[in-house]
C-alpha cells in the first residue's frame, strides 16, 4: 500500500494504491506513525496514479491536520490535476500550509529548501 524513504532529510512516503474506504483508517495510522517517528523532518507524500482517489485525498487532508499540530511541513505530489485541486480546496488553513506539486522531484526539493 505504501513505502517510505529519507531523501536529504525529507521523509518521502509513497502511496502506491487506493486502500478504498475500508482501508482508509489503516493508511492514516501508518502515515501518522511515520510522521511522528521522523519528526521534525519535513514530509512529502507522493501519490502514484492508482492511489490518486477520494479515500487517499481524505487521508492526506487528515495527515495535514496532524502535521499542522506538530509544526511539520507537509507537501504532496500527484500528477492528477483534479486531486491537486481537491487537496488545495479542502486543506486546513489554520495551521501550516499544505503545499501541492505536480512533480515528485519538485516537492522533495522544495521541502528540503524549506527545512534548511
Amino acid at each position: 500500500m505504501l513505502s517510505h524513504s529519507l531523501d536529504h532529510g525529507v521523509l518521502v512516503i509513497t502511496v502506491h494504491q487506493d486502500p478504498g474506504i475500508g482501508g482508509r483508517a489503516t493508511l492514516l495510522m501508518r502515515i501518522s506513525d511515520l510522521v511522528r517517528a521522523y519528526r521534525p523532518e519535513p514530509v512529502v507524500v507522493l501519490l502514484d496514479e492508482p492511489a490518486a482517489r477520494g479515500a487517499v485525498v481524505s487521508v492526506v487532508l487528515r495527515v495535514h491536520r496532524l502535521c499542522s499540530r506538530l509544526g511539520t511541513l507537509l507537501s504532496v505530489a500527484t500528477h492528477s490535476a483534479p486531486v491537486r485541486r481537491a487537496l488545495e480546496a479542502n486543506a486546513d488553513t489554520a495551521g501550516t500550509r499544505l503545499v501541492v506539486h505536480a512533480r515528485a522531484d519538485t516537492a522533495v526539493a522544495a521541502a528540503f529548501a524549506a527545512a534548511a
